[in-house]
């Protein structure tokens, strides 16, 4: 927008962390952007903001106010797009997350042909594996790959995911390939906690096991790199392996057993009336390179676990 209104400047200062950057980005002093908050307070009867010396943090009310002025101002700046025949163009910053290996290993990797096809977008992308908070941190897209529940957000699966268990050849033959899943309790399998379990699907349906190994981690690159250093079994994703997968560097064992087929990888973003440009084409542009058969799949053999029916 180009008249800075306060409630874009509210929305500027959360989403930024800090009046003075906030200012930054709207090219207005800090004095500024304070008077026009307390304007906007004095105005609504409330207060939205708490404010230190290093830092702001959203009161309740200013919480629930934030969320609606954010589904405010993308409705404006779409119809402002939408009136001047530039809704198919790509403009702004697009603030995006996304788990740190996948982010690494397919998104950061995937942006030279987006990014040259939309000169006029900025991406900040960062890479956590916590949850993040969409709204209250001011993304407007988030990679998950997830088996999700219920939401007020908007979620578009972009690809399956497909875990398999695997280890290296080196450590098959110095310690044998199981032959049926009881086996994996006479192996060293690599897990992210000693609680964690692999949940999977057979012959027979849906199994659990509880892995049991020397090594522990809250780090799933560690886990990989364990694995791949002949460590133990790992049940890991094809997205993640797969390149290891088809060049023989790991071989999947037990291939009949892979992880429930209700895990994704999803594109979430807040749910809106009017989807912002921005946000479409870089959903469209993942969906299309990762959708289909996602290419990390590519050379690697697919089996169809068959259900059996129960006897009535």
């Amino acid at each position: 927008m180009s008249n800075f209104g306060d409630l874009e400047i509210f929305a500027r200062v959360v989403g930024a962390g800090s009046m003075s950057a906030a200012g930054r980005e709207l090219g207005l002093s800090p004095a500024v952007v304070s008077k026009r908050l307390r304007r906007l307070e004095d105005r609504l009867g409330t207060r939205l903001l708490q404010r230190t010396t290093r830092q702001i943090a959203l009161t309740e009310a200013g919480q629930g106010f934030y969320e609606r002025v954010v589904a405010i101002l993308a409705g404006v700046e779409e119809a402002e797009a939408f009136v001047s025949r530039r809704s198919a163009i790509a403009r702004g910053t697009l603030k995006v997350s996304a788990p740190t290996s996948f982010g690494r290993m397919h998104i950061a990797p995937n942006l030279g042909d987006f990014m040259k096809n939309n000169d006029d977008l900025n991406i900040n992308l960062l890479l956590s594996d916590d949850l993040v908070d969409i709204v209250g941190e001011g993304f407007d897209v988030a990679i998950r790959i997830a088996e999700l529940e219920d939401s007020s957000l908007v979620a578009r699966k972009l690809a399956p995911v497909r875990r398999v268990l695997c280890a290296t050849p080196e450590y098959l033959a110095e310690n044998g390939t199981p032959k049926i899943l009881d086996d994996l309790a006479h192996h060293n399998c690599l897990t992210h906690q000693v609680s964690d379990t692999w949940r999977m699907e057979g012959p027979e349906g849906d199994v659990s096991v509880r892995p049991a190994g020397n090594i522990h981690t809250n780090s799933s690159e560690v886990v990989r790199e364990a694995v791949l250093a002949g460590l133990g079994i790992a049940l890991r994703s094809t997205w993640d392996v797969g390149r290891e997968l088809a060049d023989g560097r790991l071989v999947q064992i037990l291939p009949e057993f892979e992880s429930t087929s209700n895990v994704g990888i999803y594109a979430i973003y807040p749910s809106r009336q009017f989807l912002p440009a921005k946000v479409r084409v870089f959903i469209d542009y993942l969906a299309q390179i990762f959708g289909g058969v996602p290419y990390w799949e590519s050379g690697l053999s697919t089996q169809e676990t068959p259900k059996l029916k129960k006897e009535a």
